[in-house]
Protein backbone atom coordinates (compact mmCIF):
# COMPACT_ATOMS: atom_id res chain seq x y z
CA UNK A 1 0.00 0.00 0.00
CA UNK A 2 1.23 3.62 -0.89
CA UNK A 3 1.95 5.87 1.60
CA UNK A 4 -0.95 8.23 0.31
CA UNK A 5 -3.13 5.58 0.67
CA UNK A 6 -2.02 5.02 4.19
CA UNK A 7 -2.07 8.79 5.21
CA UNK A 8 -5.83 9.20 3.16
CA UNK A 9 -7.12 5.67 5.49
CA UNK A 10 -6.02 7.26 8.93
CA UNK A 11 -7.08 10.95 8.17
CA UNK A 12 -10.54 9.64 7.57
CA UNK A 13 -10.53 7.36 10.26
CA UNK A 14 -9.23 10.47 12.77
CA UNK A 15 -12.47 12.67 10.74
CA UNK A 16 -14.68 9.79 11.78
CA UNK A 17 -13.75 9.96 15.27
CA UNK A 18 -13.49 13.40 15.63
CA UNK A 19 -17.43 13.45 14.14
CA UNK A 20 -18.09 11.30 16.95
CA UNK A 21 -16.99 13.13 19.66
CA UNK A 22 -18.67 16.78 19.07
CA UNK A 23 -21.97 15.03 18.33
CA UNK A 24 -24.37 13.56 20.89
CA UNK A 25 -23.02 10.62 22.85
CA UNK A 26 -24.84 7.73 24.04
CA UNK A 27 -23.66 6.31 26.85
CA UNK A 28 -21.55 3.63 27.05
CA UNK A 29 -23.41 1.58 30.12
CA UNK A 30 -26.74 2.03 28.31
CA UNK A 31 -28.19 -1.17 28.11
CA UNK A 32 -30.51 -0.89 25.03
CA UNK A 33 -26.60 0.49 22.97
CA UNK A 34 -25.44 -2.87 24.25
CA UNK A 35 -28.01 -4.86 23.32
CA UNK A 36 -28.21 -3.31 20.24
CA UNK A 37 -24.55 -4.00 19.71
CA UNK A 38 -25.07 -7.64 20.37
CA UNK A 39 -27.92 -7.76 18.20
CA UNK A 40 -25.81 -5.87 15.12
CA UNK A 41 -22.64 -7.72 15.76
CA UNK A 42 -23.94 -11.17 16.31
CA UNK A 43 -26.17 -11.09 12.77
CA UNK A 44 -23.59 -9.06 11.00
CA UNK A 45 -20.69 -11.51 11.97
CA UNK A 46 -23.45 -14.26 10.49
CA UNK A 47 -23.76 -12.86 7.51
CA UNK A 48 -20.16 -12.28 6.92
CA UNK A 49 -19.76 -15.94 4.63
CA UNK A 50 -22.56 -14.06 2.28
CA UNK A 51 -20.56 -11.13 1.49
CA UNK A 52 -19.55 -11.20 -2.30
CA UNK A 53 -16.01 -10.65 -3.02
CA UNK A 54 -15.08 -8.72 -6.24
CA UNK A 55 -11.12 -7.68 -6.99
CA UNK A 56 -10.17 -4.35 -8.32
CA UNK A 57 -6.49 -4.56 -9.23
CA UNK A 58 -4.61 -5.84 -6.21
CA UNK A 59 -7.79 -4.58 -4.08
CA UNK A 60 -10.29 -7.03 -2.56
CA UNK A 61 -13.51 -5.67 -1.93
CA UNK A 62 -16.40 -7.39 0.20
CA UNK A 63 -19.67 -6.39 -1.13
CA UNK A 64 -22.97 -7.52 1.73
CA UNK A 65 -25.37 -6.25 3.56
CA UNK A 66 -24.82 -3.55 6.02
CA UNK A 67 -27.04 -2.34 8.79
CA UNK A 68 -24.30 0.68 9.69
CA UNK A 69 -27.59 2.80 8.55
CA UNK A 70 -30.12 1.88 11.03
CA UNK A 71 -27.74 1.61 13.69
CA UNK A 72 -26.42 5.32 13.39
CA UNK A 73 -29.90 6.40 12.75
CA UNK A 74 -31.10 4.87 16.22
CA UNK A 75 -27.62 5.47 18.59
CA UNK A 76 -25.73 8.60 17.00
CA UNK A 77 -22.16 8.35 15.31
CA UNK A 78 -20.68 7.45 18.99
CA UNK A 79 -23.18 4.43 18.95
CA UNK A 80 -22.23 3.53 15.43
CA UNK A 81 -17.99 3.78 15.94
CA UNK A 82 -18.49 1.19 19.05
CA UNK A 83 -20.46 -1.05 16.92
CA UNK A 84 -17.86 -1.24 13.59
CA UNK A 85 -14.81 -0.99 15.94
CA UNK A 86 -16.24 -4.41 17.76
CA UNK A 87 -17.20 -5.92 14.42
CA UNK A 88 -14.27 -4.76 12.31
CA UNK A 89 -11.53 -6.12 14.64
CA UNK A 90 -13.32 -9.56 15.11
CA UNK A 91 -13.59 -9.66 11.62
CA UNK A 92 -9.54 -9.12 11.62
CA UNK A 93 -9.09 -11.98 14.01
CA UNK A 94 -11.36 -14.10 11.75
CA UNK A 95 -9.21 -13.86 8.83
CA UNK A 96 -6.09 -14.20 10.13
CA UNK A 97 -7.16 -17.39 12.19
CA UNK A 98 -8.52 -18.55 8.79
CA UNK A 99 -5.22 -17.20 6.95
CA UNK A 100 -7.60 -15.11 4.65
CA UNK A 101 -5.86 -11.97 5.25
CA UNK A 102 -4.39 -9.49 2.70
CA UNK A 103 -1.42 -8.04 3.71
CA UNK A 104 -2.73 -4.50 4.13
CA UNK A 105 -5.95 -6.01 6.39
CA UNK A 106 -4.63 -4.04 9.25
CA UNK A 107 -4.60 -0.70 7.32
CA UNK A 108 -8.67 -1.98 6.21
CA UNK A 109 -9.72 -2.29 9.37
CA UNK A 110 -9.06 1.59 10.02
CA UNK A 111 -10.48 2.14 6.08
CA UNK A 112 -13.60 0.38 7.14
CA UNK A 113 -14.35 1.70 10.62
CA UNK A 114 -13.50 5.57 9.07
CA UNK A 115 -15.84 5.26 6.04
CA UNK A 116 -18.67 3.66 7.49
CA UNK A 117 -18.62 6.08 10.80
CA UNK A 118 -18.06 8.92 8.61
CA UNK A 119 -20.67 8.70 5.37
CA UNK A 120 -23.47 6.93 7.94
CA UNK A 121 -22.86 10.46 10.39
CA UNK A 122 -23.54 12.73 7.22
CA UNK A 123 -26.64 10.12 6.68
CA UNK A 124 -27.20 10.30 10.19
CA UNK A 125 -27.13 14.58 10.55
CA UNK A 126 -29.39 14.45 7.21
CA UNK A 127 -32.26 12.41 8.69
CA UNK A 128 -31.99 14.36 12.05
CA UNK A 129 -32.57 17.78 9.57
CA UNK A 130 -34.55 16.49 7.73
CA UNK A 131 -37.27 13.66 8.59
CA UNK A 132 -39.75 16.42 9.59
CA UNK A 133 -40.03 17.81 6.51
CA UNK A 134 -41.02 14.43 5.07
CA UNK A 135 -43.32 13.15 7.55
CA UNK A 136 -45.98 15.07 5.60
CA UNK A 137 -45.58 12.72 2.70
CA UNK A 138 -46.75 9.47 1.92
CA UNK A 139 -44.22 7.35 2.46
CA UNK A 140 -42.43 9.88 3.54
CA UNK A 141 -39.86 8.05 6.12
CA UNK A 142 -39.14 5.51 3.57
CA UNK A 143 -38.15 8.06 0.60
CA UNK A 144 -35.84 9.35 3.14
CA UNK A 145 -34.30 6.23 3.77
CA UNK A 146 -33.38 5.53 0.05
CA UNK A 147 -31.50 9.36 -0.33
CA UNK A 148 -29.81 8.68 2.88
CA UNK A 149 -28.53 5.43 1.23
CA UNK A 150 -28.06 7.22 -2.23
CA UNK A 151 -25.59 9.73 -0.13
CA UNK A 152 -23.50 7.01 2.04
CA UNK A 153 -23.12 5.00 -1.88
CA UNK A 154 -21.85 8.75 -3.35
CA UNK A 155 -19.62 9.10 -0.30
CA UNK A 156 -18.61 5.67 -0.11
CA UNK A 157 -17.68 5.16 -3.88
CA UNK A 158 -15.89 8.75 -4.34
CA UNK A 159 -14.18 7.72 -1.24
CA UNK A 160 -12.75 4.36 -2.32
CA UNK A 161 -11.92 5.71 -6.01
CA UNK A 162 -9.66 7.84 -4.23
CA UNK A 163 -7.79 4.87 -2.42
CA UNK A 164 -7.83 2.99 -5.56
CA UNK A 165 -5.90 6.36 -7.33
CA UNK A 166 -3.80 6.38 -4.59
CA UNK A 167 -2.83 3.40 -4.77
CA UNK A 168 -2.70 3.22 -9.23
CA UNK A 169 -5.84 1.01 -9.84
CA UNK A 170 -7.65 4.09 -11.37
CA UNK A 171 -6.14 6.07 -13.80
CA UNK A 172 -8.96 7.45 -16.00
CA UNK A 173 -11.92 9.76 -15.64
CA UNK A 174 -13.70 6.87 -17.62
CA UNK A 175 -12.66 4.24 -14.93
CA UNK A 176 -14.21 6.46 -12.00
CA UNK A 177 -17.65 7.45 -14.16
CA UNK A 178 -17.65 3.24 -14.78
CA UNK A 179 -16.71 2.11 -10.88
CA UNK A 180 -19.87 4.95 -10.04
CA UNK A 181 -21.95 3.48 -12.24
CA UNK A 182 -21.83 -0.19 -11.16
CA UNK A 183 -24.11 0.70 -8.19
CA UNK A 184 -27.66 -1.13 -8.52
CA UNK A 185 -30.86 0.83 -7.88
CA UNK A 186 -32.63 -2.52 -6.68
CA UNK A 187 -29.73 -3.28 -4.42
CA UNK A 188 -29.64 0.72 -3.10
CA UNK A 189 -33.94 -0.04 -2.71
CA UNK A 190 -32.86 -3.18 -0.37
CA UNK A 191 -30.59 -1.90 1.89
CA UNK A 192 -32.78 1.19 2.50
CA UNK A 193 -35.87 -0.73 3.29
CA UNK A 194 -33.98 -3.22 5.94
CA UNK A 195 -32.18 -0.51 7.75
CA UNK A 196 -35.94 1.54 7.59
CA UNK A 197 -37.12 -1.53 9.01
CA UNK A 198 -34.48 -2.46 11.55
CA UNK A 199 -34.77 1.23 12.87
CA UNK A 200 -38.45 1.01 13.14
CA UNK A 201 -38.19 -2.59 15.50
CA UNK A 202 -35.57 -0.47 17.38
CA UNK A 203 -36.79 2.99 18.01
CA UNK A 204 -40.08 1.10 19.03
CA UNK A 205 -38.16 -1.46 21.23
CA UNK A 206 -39.43 -4.56 19.17
CA UNK A 207 -36.52 -6.64 20.37
CA UNK A 208 -38.33 -9.83 18.88
CA UNK A 209 -39.72 -8.61 15.77
CA UNK A 210 -35.92 -7.41 15.01
CA UNK A 211 -34.26 -10.89 15.86
CA UNK A 212 -37.06 -12.38 13.47
CA UNK A 213 -36.39 -9.62 10.77
CA UNK A 214 -32.76 -10.24 11.05
CA UNK A 215 -33.24 -14.17 10.76
CA UNK A 216 -35.68 -13.57 7.82
CA UNK A 217 -33.42 -11.22 6.08
CA UNK A 218 -30.43 -13.88 6.50
CA UNK A 219 -32.70 -17.00 5.14
CA UNK A 220 -33.69 -14.57 2.00
CA UNK A 221 -30.17 -13.23 1.55
CA UNK A 222 -28.70 -16.96 2.02
CA UNK A 223 -31.03 -18.47 -0.33
CA UNK A 224 -30.28 -16.06 -3.07
CA UNK A 225 -26.84 -16.46 -2.60
CA UNK A 226 -26.91 -20.42 -2.83
CA UNK A 227 -29.01 -20.30 -6.03
CA UNK A 228 -26.84 -17.94 -7.58
CA UNK A 229 -24.06 -19.92 -6.99
CA UNK A 230 -25.47 -22.87 -8.06
CA UNK A 231 -26.37 -21.06 -11.51
CA UNK A 232 -22.95 -19.45 -11.31
CA UNK A 233 -21.69 -23.38 -11.07
CA UNK A 234 -24.14 -25.00 -13.73
CA UNK A 235 -22.91 -21.92 -16.12
CA UNK A 236 -19.37 -22.43 -15.85
CA UNK A 237 -19.99 -26.21 -16.19
CA UNK A 238 -21.47 -25.79 -19.47
CA UNK A 239 -19.18 -23.37 -20.51
CA UNK A 240 -16.25 -26.16 -19.57
CA UNK A 241 -18.73 -28.88 -21.63
CA UNK A 242 -19.11 -26.25 -24.45
CA UNK A 243 -15.11 -25.65 -24.89
CA UNK A 244 -14.59 -29.30 -24.44
CA UNK A 245 -17.13 -30.54 -27.51
CA UNK A 246 -16.38 -27.15 -29.56
CA UNK A 247 -14.20 -27.33 -32.13
CA UNK A 248 -11.64 -23.97 -32.12
CA UNK A 249 -11.03 -23.47 -35.46
CA UNK A 250 -14.53 -24.03 -37.02
CA UNK A 251 -16.75 -23.53 -34.31
CA UNK A 252 -18.94 -26.86 -34.77
CA UNK A 253 -18.97 -29.71 -32.63
CA UNK A 254 -15.78 -31.92 -32.37
CA UNK A 255 -15.10 -35.73 -32.90
CA UNK A 256 -15.30 -36.29 -29.09
CA UNK A 257 -19.25 -34.59 -29.30
CA UNK A 258 -19.45 -37.16 -32.16
CA UNK A 259 -18.94 -40.05 -29.76
CA UNK A 260 -20.99 -38.73 -27.51
CA UNK A 261 -24.28 -38.10 -29.52
CA UNK A 262 -23.63 -41.21 -31.67
CA UNK A 263 -23.82 -43.40 -28.59
CA UNK A 264 -27.59 -42.03 -27.72
CA UNK A 265 -28.20 -42.24 -31.31
CA UNK A 266 -27.73 -46.39 -30.88
CA UNK A 267 -30.93 -46.18 -28.72
CA UNK A 268 -33.14 -44.09 -31.00
CA UNK A 269 -34.04 -46.58 -33.58
CA UNK A 270 -34.63 -44.19 -36.25
CA UNK A 271 -33.88 -43.81 -40.00
CA UNK A 272 -30.30 -41.56 -40.17
CA UNK A 273 -28.39 -40.70 -43.50
CA UNK A 274 -24.56 -40.39 -41.90
CA UNK A 275 -22.20 -38.85 -44.22
CA UNK A 276 -18.58 -38.22 -44.17
CA UNK A 277 -16.75 -35.20 -46.74
CA UNK A 278 -13.75 -33.85 -46.84
CA UNK A 279 -11.94 -31.34 -49.39
CA UNK A 280 -10.11 -32.52 -52.17
CA UNK A 281 -6.44 -32.28 -52.56
CA UNK A 282 -6.43 -30.33 -49.29
CA UNK A 283 -2.71 -31.00 -48.98
CA UNK A 284 -1.86 -29.22 -52.24
CA UNK A 285 -3.75 -25.74 -50.76
CA UNK A 286 -1.69 -26.41 -47.63
CA UNK A 287 1.79 -27.11 -49.70
CA UNK A 288 1.17 -24.10 -52.08
CA UNK A 289 0.05 -21.40 -49.36
CA UNK A 290 0.15 -21.89 -45.85
CA UNK A 291 -1.79 -23.57 -43.25
CA UNK A 292 -3.37 -20.12 -42.25
CA UNK A 293 -5.23 -20.37 -45.38
CA UNK A 294 -5.22 -24.02 -45.42
CA UNK A 295 -7.63 -23.14 -41.57
CA UNK A 296 -9.64 -20.49 -43.68
CA UNK A 297 -10.36 -22.73 -46.54
CA UNK A 298 -11.49 -25.48 -43.48
CA UNK A 299 -13.84 -22.75 -41.76
CA UNK A 300 -15.38 -21.97 -44.92
CA UNK A 301 -16.14 -25.64 -45.52
CA UNK A 302 -18.02 -25.81 -42.01
CA UNK A 303 -19.98 -22.41 -42.70
CA UNK A 304 -21.14 -23.78 -46.37
CA UNK A 305 -22.58 -27.13 -45.05
CA UNK A 306 -24.41 -25.18 -42.04
CA UNK A 307 -26.02 -23.14 -44.89
CA UNK A 308 -28.01 -26.29 -45.73
CA UNK A 309 -28.66 -28.14 -42.36
CA UNK A 310 -32.11 -28.32 -40.53
CA UNK A 311 -31.75 -27.86 -36.59
CA UNK A 312 -32.43 -30.91 -36.25
CA UNK A 313 -29.26 -32.28 -38.46
CA UNK A 314 -25.72 -32.42 -36.79
CA UNK A 315 -22.58 -31.43 -37.95
CA UNK A 316 -19.08 -32.27 -36.84
CA UNK A 317 -15.44 -31.77 -37.14
CA UNK A 318 -14.39 -35.58 -37.24
CA UNK A 319 -10.56 -34.79 -38.73
CA UNK A 320 -8.82 -32.40 -39.75
CA UNK A 321 -10.11 -31.63 -43.15
CA UNK A 322 -13.00 -34.23 -42.60
CA UNK A 323 -16.75 -33.02 -41.64
CA UNK A 324 -19.35 -36.15 -40.54
CA UNK A 325 -23.07 -35.61 -40.61
CA UNK A 326 -26.13 -37.61 -39.12
CA UNK A 327 -29.26 -35.93 -41.45
CA UNK A 328 -32.38 -36.54 -39.89
CA UNK A 329 -36.00 -36.60 -40.54
CA UNK A 330 -35.43 -37.13 -44.55
CA UNK A 331 -36.14 -40.06 -47.23
CA UNK A 332 -33.64 -41.50 -49.00
CA UNK A 333 -34.44 -39.50 -51.95
CA UNK A 334 -34.32 -36.18 -50.06
CA UNK A 335 -31.09 -36.78 -48.45
CA UNK A 336 -29.09 -37.33 -51.86
CA UNK A 337 -30.86 -34.25 -52.89
CA UNK A 338 -29.57 -32.07 -50.14
CA UNK A 339 -26.47 -34.10 -50.26
CA UNK A 340 -25.68 -33.14 -54.06
CA UNK A 341 -26.62 -29.33 -53.34
CA UNK A 342 -24.03 -28.76 -50.77
CA UNK A 343 -21.17 -30.45 -53.26
CA UNK A 344 -22.37 -28.05 -55.71
CA UNK A 345 -22.72 -25.15 -53.87
CA UNK A 346 -18.92 -25.66 -52.80
CA UNK A 347 -18.14 -26.25 -56.17
CA UNK A 348 -19.09 -23.19 -57.03
CA UNK A 349 -17.87 -21.18 -54.35
CA UNK A 350 -14.81 -19.25 -53.67
CA UNK A 351 -12.82 -18.58 -50.27
CA UNK A 352 -11.28 -14.98 -50.40
CA UNK A 353 -7.62 -14.84 -48.82
CA UNK A 354 -4.40 -12.89 -48.10
CA UNK A 355 -1.69 -14.19 -48.74
CA UNK A 356 2.42 -12.58 -49.13
CA UNK A 357 -0.09 -9.49 -48.81
CA UNK A 358 -2.14 -10.15 -51.48
CA UNK A 359 -6.15 -10.81 -51.90
CA UNK A 360 -6.07 -14.88 -53.31
CA UNK A 361 -9.42 -16.50 -54.70
CA UNK A 362 -9.34 -20.08 -53.94
CA UNK A 363 -11.40 -22.86 -54.75
CA UNK A 364 -11.87 -26.25 -54.43
CA UNK A 365 -14.00 -28.95 -54.15
CA UNK A 366 -15.30 -31.86 -51.69
CA UNK A 367 -15.61 -35.51 -52.22
CA UNK A 368 -19.28 -37.57 -50.46
CA UNK A 369 -19.88 -40.71 -48.76
CA UNK A 370 -23.78 -41.01 -47.66
CA UNK A 371 -25.03 -44.45 -45.94
CA UNK A 372 -28.60 -44.06 -45.46
CA UNK A 373 -30.43 -47.06 -43.06
CA UNK A 374 -32.17 -47.60 -40.18
CA UNK A 375 -30.29 -47.57 -36.57
CA UNK A 376 -30.16 -51.18 -34.65
CA UNK A 377 -28.47 -53.11 -32.50
CA UNK A 378 -26.80 -55.28 -35.41
CA UNK A 379 -26.27 -51.93 -37.51
CA UNK A 380 -24.94 -49.51 -34.53
CA UNK A 381 -24.47 -45.83 -35.38
CA UNK A 382 -20.34 -46.58 -35.38
CA UNK A 383 -20.49 -48.91 -37.92
CA UNK A 384 -22.53 -46.32 -39.86
CA UNK A 385 -19.97 -44.52 -39.67
CA UNK A 386 -17.25 -46.95 -40.66
CA UNK A 387 -19.49 -47.46 -44.21
CA UNK A 388 -19.97 -44.04 -45.05
CA UNK A 389 -16.03 -43.30 -44.74
CA UNK A 390 -15.67 -46.14 -46.77
CA UNK A 391 -18.28 -44.60 -49.92
CA UNK A 392 -16.00 -41.55 -49.27
CA UNK A 393 -13.04 -43.48 -50.28
CA UNK A 394 -15.03 -45.06 -53.17
CA UNK A 395 -15.90 -41.10 -54.67
CA UNK A 396 -12.08 -40.59 -54.10
CA UNK A 397 -11.12 -43.29 -56.17
CA UNK A 398 -13.70 -42.06 -58.80
CA UNK A 399 -12.13 -39.32 -59.30
CA UNK A 400 -13.59 -36.76 -56.78
CA UNK A 401 -15.77 -34.16 -56.54
CA UNK A 402 -18.65 -36.49 -56.41
CA UNK A 403 -21.45 -38.02 -53.89
CA UNK A 404 -21.18 -42.28 -53.31
CA UNK A 405 -24.38 -43.59 -51.79
CA UNK A 406 -25.92 -46.36 -50.26
CA UNK A 407 -29.08 -47.64 -48.71
CA UNK A 408 -29.96 -50.17 -46.26
CA UNK A 409 -31.08 -52.89 -48.21
CA UNK A 410 -34.45 -53.55 -46.63
CA UNK A 411 -34.99 -49.65 -46.78
CA UNK A 412 -35.76 -49.85 -50.08
CA UNK A 413 -39.38 -49.39 -49.62
CA UNK A 414 -38.35 -45.68 -47.16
Amino acid sequence: MTQRARLFIYTLFMAAVAITIVSDRVPIYNKTLIKAIILYWLFSTLYFHLRTMSRQGNVTLDYGMNYSLSFVMFTGPFGLLLFESIYRFSNYVYKKWTKTADPDEFEHIFYNIGSFVFQNSIAYFAFQFLHTYFQGFPFGFWILTFILVTINAIISDTFLTLIFYFLGEIKTRAEVLHFFKSRSIPDMAKISFTNGMLFVFLREGKWETLISFFILNYLVNHSFITKSQYLQNKLERDQFEQMAYTDYLTGVANRAYMAKKMAEFNQSNESIGIVVADIDKFKIINDTYNHAVGDRVIQHFADAFQRYLDKDDLLFRSGGEEFTLILRNRDYERTLVLIEKIRLGIENSQVDVEFNGENVVITYTASFGLYFYHVTEKVSMEKGYIYADQLLLQSKQHGRNQLSAKKEPHLEDV
